[in-house]
């Protein structure tokens, strides 16, 4: 059973605004030097996160990317500790250690984000693998971006979830860009093709729509879940903001007004947000902003670490780094 109170389209609105006023209140923060070395908003991207995510079950897993917090927000993470662990605050989901690339909440299937790029689909894979061994019918649901499509440990992943049938389902955003590069200058071939050549059912789906997302989504979860192995789904998406803060001082140029314009023309907030009624939709992003408003507070009340426990969390068992060693 998905988590069907996402699932509607309310639910689904919610999600989505959520995450697009989360990134916009932390883009402030960060302008602010509240939050320190910045973010890669996932600003046009929310469909994705939303519509996969809704179509999991509670205790299914995730593993997300360095543009991660749509991903960790639609899977559930509080969003007062999430903005906390931004800001760098002990009250933050990994008491502020794991900043933005690195969240995580395990209690609630949110295996970690990860920095490194395709680093995170052998991660899904390998939990995926561990549920069906101890006979859980789990799935994992890995994010990573069309930049990932030729990374050698991506399709490593491919060929072994083929092979052993791991019920995982691979979601790839592709918003048209590897950073600053057009995607289709530096990908041969297609990125479902990736997936197909190891045997892997792969298709394309709009990332605009969070619905049409969803419905792919629980296609490929029911599969993986009565053990049919794995898919892939190409979500086609547009960044509407920056790859990274930074840009907002470095200024480069790698696409046009013109460009921008109309990868803006479909927002995913507003072809879900005309599905509910305008009262409907005016109550719910009051209540997002209200929840905002304690986030920001409830991160900018929290203490920072203190340096005399800069080495503490380094191992799993609680063994402490040697002083003078780091």
């Amino acid at each position: 059973m998905t988590q069907t109170h996402l699932a509607d389209s309310a639910g689904l609105y919610r999600t989505v605004r959520l995450i697009r006023r989360f990134e916009e209140r932390a883009i402030g923060m960060v302008r602010a030097g509240q939050i320190v070395g910045g973010i890669h908003p996932y600003i046009g991207e929310e469909a994705i996160a939303a519509g996969v995510c809704a179509a999991l079950r509670a205790d299914d897993q995730i593993t997300s990317t360095h543009r991660g917090h749509g991903h960790v927000l639609a899977k559930g993470a509080d969003p007062k500790r999430l903005l906390a662990e931004l800001a760098g605050r002990t009250t933050g989901l990994n008491r502020g250690r794991g900043g933005s690339m690195h969240a995580a909440d395990f209690g609630l299937g949110i295996l970690g984000a990860n920095a490194i790029v395709g680093a995170a689909a052998p991660i899904a894979a390998g939990a995926a693998w561990a549920a069906r061994r101890a006979g859980k019918d789990r799935v994992v649901a890995t994010f990573f971006g069309d930049g990932a499509v030729s990374q050698g440990v991506l399709l490593e992943t491919f060929n072994l979830a083929s092979l052993w049938k791991v019920p995982v389902v691979f979601v790839c955003e592709n918003n048209g860009f590897a950073t600053s590069m057009h995607t289709e200058s530096v990908v041969a071939g297609s990125i479902t093709g990736r997936a197909e050549a190891f045997g892997i059912p792969a298709s394309t789906v709009d990332g605009m729509d969070p619905e049409a997302v969803f419905a792919a989504t629980a296609d490929a979860v029911a599969l993986a879940r009565s053990g049919g192995g794995p898919s892939m789904l190409e979500c086609v998406t547009y960044r509407f903001d920056v790859h990274h803060t930074f840009e907002y001082i470095a200024r480069p140029r790698y696409r046009t007004n013109e460009e921008i314009a109309e990868g803006r023309s479909r927002d995913p907030i507003e072809i879900q947000g005309a599905r509910l009624p305008e009262s409907d939709r005016e109550r719910i992003d009051a209540e997002i902003e209200a929840l905002l408003d304690d986030a920001v507070k409830f991160a900018l009340d929290g203490p920072v670490p203190e340096l005399s426990t800069a080495l503490d969390y380094l191992y799993a068992d609680g063994m402490r780094a040697r002083a003078g060693v780091a």
